[in-house]
């Protein structure tokens, strides 16, 4: 009976700690998605240690940007862009702090790199804090904000599946689909966007995106494969092989390296 006793009060007394626990990282996490729609959002292309836009040629195999790691294409008539992906486990990266929180994101998108007036995109954000590790499928049209998608749940190992489709320069899809949980999200822009698309980009990115007007810390991602990564250019599909490369760099240090094949694109924390 003393035992019994003096187990129900430990339980009790555990209990008691985690709830509270519990509600904190609830709330925490209820109060950044409630203000992410004023302070998340995905940027062009930057050159490393500034906040100028890169403007890609085409003319080199390799370019280095502070928060974009991939591969683009430039060209005109790029209506679709689609590929699948595994969810990654992030972790805090060498010399981290586990009381900091760390993000990266995998992405498709039209434009925002010739095309600087808009972007759109959509993917998958994934961020660690300590031990605990999140995830938030979100759309977005830049120069607005992202916005995170309801009724879909993502976790590490999943294959995910992006897509956006335009289906004029102001208006189109972006499309989550958890293949593993036999899940799919849409949102339809149907113009009154903050900007035109071009036309001109197709890419597959892992970002280090902004939040509060500072990129986020970034996470070690492990690697992100863009598999059956495919666009629509003119009506006819093609692939990411020959797109130029982009991986980040910051403080002087390169934190990525990208490939790619006819049907993938491979992004790497290094």
């Amino acid at each position: 009976m003393k035992t019994s006793t003096l187990l129900t009060a430990g339980l009790l007394a555990t209990a008691a700690v985690a709830a509270p626990l519990t509600e904190k990282r609830a709330a925490a996490k209820a109060a950044r998605l409630a203000r992410r729609g004023e302070n998340r959002k995905s940027n062009p292309p930057l050159k490393p240690g500034t906040n100028e836009a890169i403007n890609l040629t085409g003319a080199k195999d390799t370019e280095y940007s502070s928060n974009w790691a991939g591969a683009v294409l430039v060209g005109t008539g790029y209506t679709a862009v689609t590929a699948e992906f595994t969810v990654p486990t992030p972790s805090v990266p060498s010399g981290g702090s586990s009381r900091e929180q760390y993000c990266a994101s995998a992405w498709v998108g039209i434009d925002g790199d010739t095309c600087d007036t808009a972007i759109l995109q959509t993917g998958v954000d994934f961020c660690i804090e300590g031990s605990t590790v999140s995830y938030d499928a979100w759309y977005e049209w830049y120069p607005d904000y992202a916005y995170d998608f309801s009724g879909i749940s993502i976790s590490a190992g999943d294959v995910i599946k992006v897509t956006v489709d335009a289906t004029s320069k102001t208006a189109g899809t972006a499309t989550v689909e958890n293949v593993t949980k036999g899940t799919t999200v849409t949102h339809t822009f149907s113009g009154g966007v903050d900007g035109d698309l071009c036309e001109y980009n197709a890419e597959w990115i892992v970002e280090d995106f902004e939040e509060d007007d500072s990129l986020v810390p970034f996470a070690d991602f492990g690697t992100v494969t863009f598999s059956s990564a495919s666009a629509t250019k003119s009506g006819s599909s093609v692939g990411p092989s020959g797109a130029t490369i982009i991986d980040i760099e910051q403080n002087n240090e390169v934190l990525t390296s990208v490939s790619t094949s006819s049907s993938e694109v491979v992004v790497t924390y290094v």
